[in-house]
C-alpha cells in the first residue's frame, strides 16, 4: 500500500527515545556491562515474526543512536509498509554491548506502533467501496499520543484532534454547564468568537436536533451511539450542509455497515485504546 504519511518531527522522536531509555537502562546495563566485552563487533537485524503493517522504524533508529552514536544503522522496509513473516526491517552493526542495550527500547516501539497501524488498517480496509475515512481518537496511552496517531496515519487513517487546543466539540456536559438560560446557539456563538478558524463540532444523539445544528452552521455533526437506521436518516437530512462522523461502539463487524450509511467518518477508540503488540525480535547475526 503506497500512501504519503505526514512524519513525526525530530523532537518529539527523539524526546520519547531518551525517555525510553532513561527509563530502562538507568545508570548502566548491569547485565551487558559484565557480560560483554565492550571491544565486541556485531551485527544484527530486527524482523517480522508475524504479518503486519509496520510502524515505529524511526523511534527505534533514534534508540540506537541515543544509545550509540558510532551504531551504523540500515533500514530495510519503511513505516506504512505491510510486511510478512521473517521480513527485515533494520540492521544495525558496532559495539556488540550498544545493541544489546538498545534492544528492547526500540523492539518496544516497534511493536507498540506496529499494533496501531495493523489495527487501523484493518478497520481501513473494512470501510473499502465507501468514502468513509477512519479517525482516531483522544484515547491514548499517556504521553505516547503523537507517537500512536503517527501509527494510525502508517495504518491508513486519519487523526481527529489532537488535542483540546485545536478543534471545537461541543457536548452535552459543556452545554449543561453553560448556565441558565443559555443555549447551544450560545455555545457556538462563543466558540466561534474565541476562535473563528478553528474547526467546530457538535454532538447529537437524535435526529430531531438536526434541523437546529444545520441552522447554526457547524463543519461537523457528531452522530453519537446511533443505530444503523438512526445514522442513516442523519445523513440524509444533514445532506451534505455539513461533514458527518459516527461514533460509539465501532467494532471491525459493524463498520461495513456503518460506512455504507454514506457518513464522512467513522471515529475509532479502539485504535489506540485496544490493540495487540506485533511480534518484532531482534537477532545477533555476527560478532567479532
Amino acid at each position: 500500500m503506497t500512501m504519503t504519511i505526514e512524519p513525526l518531527s525530530p523532537a518529539v522522536i527523539r524526546e520519547a527515545a531518551t525517555r525510553a531509555l532513561g527509563e530502562d537502562r538507568g545508570p548502566a546495563d548491569i547485565t551487558t556491562l559484565a557480560c560483554v566485552p565492550a571491544d565486541v563487533i556485531g551485527k544484527a537485524r530486527i524482523f517480522a515474526k508475524e504479518p503486519c503493517v509496520l510502524a515505529g522504524v524511526p523511534v527505534a533508529e533514534q534508540v540506537f543512536r541515543e544509545q550509540d552514536i558510532q551504531l551504523v544503522l540500515t533500514r530495510k522496509a519503511e513505516d506504512g509498509a505491510t510486511l510478512k513473516k521473517g521480513d527485515t526491517v533494520l540492521e544495525i552493526s558496532g559495539s556488540a554491548a550498544s545493541i544489546l542495550t538498545g534492544e528492547r527500547c526500540a523492539l518496544n516501539f516497534i511493536q507498540q506502533l506496529s499494533g496501531v497501524a495493523t489495527q487501523t488498517r484493518k478497520f481501513v480496509d473494512a470501510t473499502a467501496g465507501t468514502k468513509a475515512q477512519i479517525l482516531d481518537t483522544r484515547k491514548t496511552i499517556p504521553g505516547l499520543r503523537a507517537l500512536q496517531k503517527y501509527a494510525v496515519r502508517c495504518g491508513g487513517g486519519v487523526n481527529h484532534r489532537f488535542g483540546l487546543y485545536d478543534q471545537f466539540l461541543i457536548k452535552d456536559n459543556h452545554l449543561a454547564l453553560m448556565g441558565t438560560g443559555k443555549k447551544l446557539a450560545d455555545a457556538i456563538n462563543a466558540a466561534r468568537a474565541l476562535d473563528p478558524e478553528a474547526v467546530l463540532e457538535v454532538e447529537v444523539d437524535r435526529l430531531d436536533q438536526i434541523p437546529e445544528i444545520l441552522a447554526l452552521g457547524v463543519d461537523i455533526i457528531l452522530l453519537d451511539n446511533m443505530s444503523l437506521d438512526e445514522t442513516r436518516a442523519c445523513v440524509e437530512l444533514i445532506g451534505g450542509k455539513a461533514k458527518t462522523e459516527a461514533s460509539g461502539n465501532m467494532t471491525l463487524d459493524r463498520i461495513p455497515d456503518v460506512a455504507r450509511t454514506g457518513v464522512d467518518f467513522i471515529s475509532v477508540g479502539a485504535l489506540t485504546h485496544t490493540i495487540v503488540s506485533v511480534d518484532f525480535s531482534l537477532e545477533m547475526l555476527a560478532s567479532g
